[in-house]
């Protein structure tokens, strides 16, 4: 068995057992061990020459040579019958079948030069070079040292000396290959850009589409309408077509440019008292007027700000102790707010910080606020005995200029300025203040000197004024009496008549151009507006509350027609224009609800 075990260990092809007999003949030697008893072959042991002197390149071969020399060496040396080749071949080929073994069953726990595991403590401990790859210490020492200064790593050939051998602690070192994982989230990541930007095409093509869309619509309806013009009688081709089809063209974007779509309702106040609102442009919010939704932690009045962003109510400010009748910002992208009250008081609030940074008392309940748009330095405050007064924001002790009413101290319910324009027919700047009994032009001639100017309107009935500064139009309401039983928006254009006398002054008044009604009933004195058309072309829409029907409803200034009526729960109060986002919103404020309205 033992002469079977050495033939497969030295390569020999396996031979048959022979019977007894058949042993004298075979000219090998038969070699029956004993325990113990291998003199011979100690014998020839001892006799053996001593290897020669090696190489530090050829280290970790012979010591592999000598290890397998070791196992095999012992049972079998036998001069004669097995020569240098015959060695050879076996050692080097059980070499690679330990590297092998060793590399399959323990990668990351044995020494690359020897073949040998490292071990935590001693002198072949877990060891590495600047390379990172890892030897232990004695192997790599004893081959750095065996080849100079020109010494490289046995894996990568690259330079390497003994002060770059770093001694690691580590008790097992096993690596994970995730090269497969990394390459696979290299790729997701790829994926993923490529979706984004494909997502990002597709948006944009599909807003492309839409745009065409709707200018394909738009030409199919002039081509329509076209046809249906030429189709008439005695109707033929003419040098003005083209000139027609403009024409017809900004009549229909002008009257059917679009319509206010609803977007959202927003609860502002649960029990209600909501009255004025405004629009702040740098913090994109709305902001309307109702009582403290907790009277006995903080009694009075204040607004709700409502983000024109996700249209969600999100913060009160208290501000005054009874209700507010108006409000009002400047130019200036200073989130600065100007409140009126009953309370005998205006006040300068800034928004960035929720806190009242001013307040002016004026000794009587002031109706109406605004800000002078020449001079933002300057406000105005509006009181319940028709009389206006004027404060500047750089003053904090009292008003500046008090105008006194010309006619009757009713309250002056509405306040509004405008600007100095040096291209129109219209030039003054000035405030238009309106009360119950008409309303009057004070034109601004300097920083505290005004000249009034009686607008001739209707005696009695004038429930609010408002101004459009770019076409100097204004638009006056009147609630219903005997002689008019609706409620009447009258749009007027504002113009300056010179005098025969040169000496005298021109004068300032307004006339009428086109007139809306709105129902039936006004009990309450409601805010209406007057602005230009999101569709562009010159036009301008006029929107007022009906209280009959609980609906806002919206006019072509040019036509007079009525576009839309907007419903709502309850009685409208207060109308507010505002843009975001490159898209044009109308917000009406009730009671209780804020209804919020897309243009389309």
């Amino acid at each position: 068995m033992e002469a079977m075990e050495v033939d497969l260990l030295l390569g020999v092809p396996r031979r048959e057992p022979e019977p007894d007999g058949m042993a004298s003949h075979v000219g090998l030697p038969i070699i029956i061990p004993d325990s113990g008893s291998e003199t011979e072959v100690e014998d020839e042991a001892d006799a053996a020459p001593l290897d020669p002197p090696r190489l530090p390149t050829t280290w970790a071969f012979s010591q592999n040579r000598i290890r397998v020399e070791g196992q095999v060496g012992p049972r079998i040396r036998t001069e004669g019958h097995i020569g240098p080749t015959s060695v050879t071949a076996p050692v080097a080929t059980s070499g690679a079948a330990l590297r092998s073994s060793q590399g399959d069953e323990g990668d990351g726990e044995t020494c690359s030069i020897c073949f040998e595991p490292w071990t935590t403590s001693g002198e072949h401990r877990l060891a590495t070079l600047r390379c990172g790859h890892l030897f232990g210490y004695t192997c790599i020492d004893r081959w750095v040292k065996g080849q100079g200064q020109g010494a490289k790593c046995p894996q990568c050939n690259k330079k390497a000396k003994r002060s770059d051998i770093v001694l690691l602690y580590a008790r097992k070192l096993r690596a994970l290959d995730n090269t497969e994982q990394e390459d696979m989230k290299r790729s997701l990541e790829q994926e993923q850009s490529m979706r984004r930007n494909a997502e990002l095409e597709s948006a944009q093509c599909r807003l492309q589409l839409q745009v065409m869309t709707d200018e394909c619509g738009k030409l199919r309806k002039q081509i329509q309408e076209l046809k249906t013009l030429m189709v008439q009688p005695g109707c033929r081709p003419s040098k003005n077509s083209g000139a027609s089809l403009s024409g017809l063209s900004q009549r229909q974007d002008s009257t059917q440019g679009g319509h206010y779509v609803f977007s959202k309702a927003v609860l502002v106040s649960q029990a209600g008292g909501c009255r004025v609102l405004s629009y702040c442009e740098p913090l994109s919010c709305l902001l309307a007027s109702h009582p403290s939704p907790h009277t006995t932690l903080v009694p009075g009045y204040g607004v709700k700000k409502v983000s024109t962003v996700n249209f969600k109510a999100c913060q009160y400010v208290p501000i005054h102790v009874k209700q507010i009748r108006g409000l009002a910002f400047n130019r200036q992208a200073d989130s600065l707010l100007l409140s009126a009250a009953l309370d005998n008081t205006i006040k300068l609030t800034s928004l960035m910080t929720n806190t009242v940074v001013q307040t002016y008392n004026t000794g009587k309940p002031v109706w109406s606020c605004c800000w002078c748009l020449d001079n933002n330095n300057y406000v105005y405050a509006g009181l319940s005995n028709g009389s206006v007064l004027v404060y500047d924001t750089r003053d904090t002790s009292t008003h500046v200029q008090e105008l006194q009413p010309l006619r009757s101290r009713c309250p002056v319910a509405s306040l509004s300025y405008v600007p100095r324009a040096s291209s129109s027919s219209f030039p003054c700047g000035g405030l238009i203040a309106g009360s119950l009994e008409g309303g009057c032009f004070w034109e601004q001639l300097d920083g505290t000197t005004y000249r009034p100017h009686i607008l001739p309107l209707e005696t009695g009935g004038c429930t609010d004024i408002q101004v459009e500064p770019e076409s100097r139009h204004c638009l006056v309401t009147y609630r219903p009496g005997r002689s008019n039983p609706s409620l009447r928006c009258v749009l007027m254009e504002l113009n300056r008549t010179l005098q025969q006398d040169a000496a005298q002054e021109p004068s300032c008044s307004c006339y009428p151009v086109q007139t809306f009604s709105a129902g039936s009933s006004c009990k309450v004195l409601t805010k209406n507006a007057v602005f230009r058309s999101p569709a562009g072309e010159g036009s301008t829409l006029v929107c007022a509350g009906d209280e009959s029907t609980n609906s806002t409803m919206v006019w072509d200034a040019g036509s007079g027609s009525l576009i839309q009526k907007l419903p709502a729960d309850l009685p409208v109060l207060d109308i507010c224009p505002f843009e975001v986002n490159q898209g044009s919103y109308l917000a009406s404020l009730t009671e209780k609800m804020l209804k919020i309205y897309k243009w389309e």
